[in-house]
């Protein structure tokens, strides 16, 4: 058993990395692209918005892009054109794909990587903070490779562990903090990828557990990092109970948007009644199952490409415009 499991994580380890190759390839390959084929498919895309739910995808829109009155753009802003010199990154990519369509002289700015606190001037970012004045941190889909993951679970919640299962890095306080008091916990099957903490017990680190295995559990754990937790997608993609702290950021995924025991389960800062809850849903399945599809029918709103593109450059366009800027000049 144990040698099948170690033979299923190392193809799960595989597959990811080859996932990886293509995505940069694919992105390499679209540099080669002649810009102006993409930009002559803007206008007909813009156009098609009335073939969708113009009300929601305008909602959408309008929570990615809060800005509303005009800006001026610092003397640092950048040019795509300038952007494509520099070092490629899944960041770099995922910019590209929205903003192939446009002009590359039009000018912007962009923060790439976990974005801590909200720009001081309107920002192309992947993440911000759930705040009321956030309108600075213009939402894009990016990193995508590495948060944007969905699955398609083949086992029921019935059929699943009763226990609760998370794997991650436990770098910041919280995560140590969590993992250093529950991983001796029966109920838990806990396990961190980076060495502990000085004085930790070494047991902690554990191999690589793919998501596949991690499935099998009726309880998943989500655990912010330095922003938004990676594992959340594709657990709400699933036939398993998210179990989390009310989020604190928020990427593409709109994670202010969802609602606390409507689409996941939500837990108190301390953790402290994370056994109660996992007891009460065991006993209460139906109530498992009504968050179970809840979180699936959130989710699926991101899996329309076309659509999602559509919004994308609607989002790209609003910012242009209120930057003085002409789309099509």
């Amino acid at each position: 058993m144990q040698v099948t499991e170690t033979i299923s994580r190392k193809l799960s380890a595989r597959k990811y990395k080859k996932s990886k190759i293509l995505f940069y390839l694919n992105g390499m390959i679209d540099m080669l692209t002649p810009g102006f084929l993409y930009r002559r498919k803007l206008r007909p895309l813009l156009n098609s918005l009335p073939q969708y739910d113009e009300e929601y995808i305008r909602r959408r829109v309008a929570y990615y892009n809060k800005k509303q009155s005009p800006f001026s753009l610092g003397s640092d802003a950048l040019r795509f054109a300038d952007l494509s010199a520099r070092r490629q990154s899944s960041y770099y990519f995922d910019l590209q794909e929205c903003l192939r369509y446009f002009n590359p002289e039009l000018m912007f700015h962009r923060e790439f990587g976990d974005v801590m606190a909200v720009p001081s001037r309107p920002t192309f970012v992947k993440n911000r903070p759930i705040s009321a004045d956030n309108e600075n941190a213009i939402l894009l889909k990016l990193n995508k490779i590495r948060h944007f993951n969905f699955v398609k679970d083949p086992l029921s919640f019935a059929e699943k562990n009763n226990k609760l299962v998370w794997r991650g890095k436990a770098g910041k306080p919280h995560r140590i903090e969590f993992i250093k008091k529950h991983f001796n916990n029966p109920l838990f099957d806990l396990g961190q990828s980076n060495p502990p903490e000085p004085g930790g017990d070494p047991a902690r680190q554990k191999g690589f557990m793919s998501i596949a295995e991690q499935l099998r559990f009726k309880f998943i754990l989500s655990i912010e990092g330095n922003d938004v937790a990676t594992n959340l997608k594709w657990i709400m993609s699933s036939n398993s109970l998210c179990f989390m702290k009310k989020p604190r950021n928020e990427t593409w995924y709109m994670e202010g948007m969802l609602q606390p025991d409507i689409h996941y389960v939500l837990l108190k800062d301390d953790y402290s009644d994370i056994e109660e809850k996992m007891e009460y849903y065991i006993r209460h399945e139906e109530a498992a199952l009504s968050i179970i599809t809840k979180a699936n029918e959130y989710t699926r709103q991101f899996q329309d490409t076309r659509r999602e593109t559509l919004i994308a450059l609607l989002v790209i366009k609003h910012y242009f415009e209120l930057s003085g800027q002409s789309i099509f000049s």
